[in-house]
């Protein structure tokens, strides 16, 4: 991603692009670079980690005082700018990602934080959230299971390749939105984009997959103890979409998408095309914030008119605390609070 903004000011509590780590995982497609113009030398594009502070996928600063850095390097010299929910812990909790499944994704499950922390070196669990942005026909995702199961059952079923059958798939449109809490059996199905808000944490453990072998001829690792330990084995109720009420303002709507412990995710949109007052934004002291730019473009600007340009498929992140912005433009974000 190239410098677009090289007028920014100095003052530090300003908005400033992130650029993604990127992953070629198997199952992957194009459309991140097709859709978002990504311009990343992948194939497949299977995942671009856009808000990371991970060391298996650091975003790096793409604009402002901080460009070239990672986002971990400022957020560890500045750490108020993670806001007084997460500051002590000095890390930012959350990761955020665009998923391209051209196929389907492992059977898997994720830890808690309970587990993770006792038998993986103190490490977060992953409890997450999908926003389908965009979905083929006939896409499911898997999402725990059909009837309470034991331990024995399944390490069986997975040794026969029966496992499908004991699993819970739910048919997916565009605009869904999925919360998936750690210790649940689940997997995207083919077809599907998706961002996906989740703890800081790359812990999976795949119980299933497909027994496909990658680009070297090799099976997959799968880490079936590991993912009995960690899964909840009861029958699932179906997922339930939230209830989501957009509320109004001059120039922008909202709606929440999902709240836990980890996060909250709102879906916002920006329209001031006819519109003299400009949207107004502001991160608080208790938190950051991403806008994860899911269509449109625009413009993100403050005092002494700095302005920071986006477009579809980027990635902004907000400092706590942050100094008044005003947004133009006609655009949809995901806004992301830890």
């Amino acid at each position: 991603m190239t410098n677009r903004n090289s007028h920014l000011n100095k003052d530090w509590n300003v908005p400033f692009l992130l650029k993604p780590a990127a992953k070629d995982y198997l199952w992957g497609g194009n459309r991140l670079n097709d859709d978002f113009a990504k311009e990343i030398e992948l194939a497949p594009l299977a995942e671009t980690w856009e808000c990371s502070v991970h060391p298996d996928g650091p975003s790096v600063v793409a604009s402002g005082e901080f460009e070239g850095m990672t986002l971990a390097q400022v957020l560890k010299q500045h750490r108020e700018f993670l806001g007084s929910h997460s500051k002590e812990k000095g890390e930012l909790p959350i990761l955020i990602k665009l998923i391209d499944a051209k196929k389907n994704l492992s059977v898997q499950v994720h830890p808690n934080d309970e587990y993770a922390m006792k038998y993986e070196n103190g490490q977060s669990g992953k409890t997450e959230m999908w926003y389908v942005m965009d979905c083929e026909k006939d896409t499911e995702l898997i999402y725990g299971l059909l009837h309470n199961t034991d331990k024995d059952l399944l390490r069986e079923s997975i040794s026969k390749g029966s496992i499908e059958r004991l699993l819970q798939k739910v048919p997916v449109k565009k605009d869904d939105v999925f919360f998936i809490e750690a210790g649940t059996i689940h997997a995207i199905g083919a077809g599907a984009l998706i961002a996906e808000i989740q703890e800081n944490s790359n812990l999976t453990y795949r119980l299933y997959d497909y027994n496909r072998v990658d680009k070297n001829g090799r099976k997959r690792k799968l880490h079936v103890e590991k993912a009995l330990e960690a899964a909840d084995l009861t029958g699932s109720a179906g997922p339930v979409q939230p209830l989501r009420v957009l509320k109004y303002r001059q120039g922008c709507a909202s709606e929440l998408l999902c709240r836990c412990r980890y996060f909250e995710v709102y879906r916002m949109l920006v329209n001031t095309e006819r519109c003299r007052r400009l949207v107004g934004y502001q991160a608080d002291s208790t938190s950051f914030r991403v806008l994860l730019c899911i269509g449109g473009c625009g413009s993100i600007m403050w005092q002494d008119n700095a302005a920071l340009n986006f477009f579809k498929g980027d990635c902004v992140f907000v400092p706590a605390d942050s100094v008044k912005l005003r947004i133009h433009g006609k655009a949809e974000f995901l806004d992301i609070r830890g």
